[in-house]
């Protein structure tokens, strides 16, 4: 992960002249609280893209991987009554890891994004209750689990809730293999 916001970092400033520290005190700059409405502030005031923004405002708001190891990003979102979801967690993670070689995974607090050469999907323990799948599957028709992820969270387009580890089964398997092989 360091690599990637490294190189994202010297894009940054081959694109807009500017480095990190300066798009951070630009961002902090702003006064806006909340990261998306941050985040459409940096990108309709100061022509940034989405994931240039979403960086800059995760950094400076020290909300990501960018202030805390994936380690400790990952035991977080485990912590108490989601506990119980850290098996699924761990058996969706080696079957997504089966897919490829090129599996990337970036914790963020609460969930962890899965990439490769972008997000294709995201794991989230949201509740004790519930274990929630985002894909990017921009385009599918909702079916069965698979359901319009509507405003729950703009990276992905579909999300399945989870309420028991057996809920997880191949019809999960196949919409994580199909989101994987679209962000191909």
């Amino acid at each position: 992960m360091a690599d990637e916001f490294e190189k994202m970092g010297e894009s940054l400033r081959v694109k807009t002249g500017k480095g990190l520290d300066e798009w951070v005190a630009t961002a902090r700059a702003a006064g806006i609280a909340g990261h998306m409405a941050l985040v459409n502030h940096m990108k309709s005031q100061h022509g940034l893209g989405h994931g240039y923004a979403n960086m800059i405002v995760h950094a400076a708001n020290a909300s990501s991987s960018l202030s805390q190891d994936d380690d400790t990003l990952v035991e977080a979102a485990f912590e108490g009554a989601r506990a119980r979801w850290r098996p699924l967690y761990d058996r969706l993670v080696a079957l997504v890891q089966e897919f490829g070689d090129d599996v990337e995974l970036a914790p963020k607090k609460g969930y962890v994004s899965l990439r490769r050469k972008k997000q294709f999907a995201l794991l989230q323990p949201s509740t004790k209750d519930r274990f929630d799948i985002g894909l990017a599957l921009k385009g599918e028709q909702p079916a069965g689990k698979l359901e319009a992820a509507g405003s729950w969270n703009a990276m992905v387009s579909h999300r399945m809730r989870i309420a028991a580890d057996e809920e997880a089964d191949a019809d999960v398997a196949r919409w994580l293999r199909a989101a994987y092989d679209r962000a191909g």
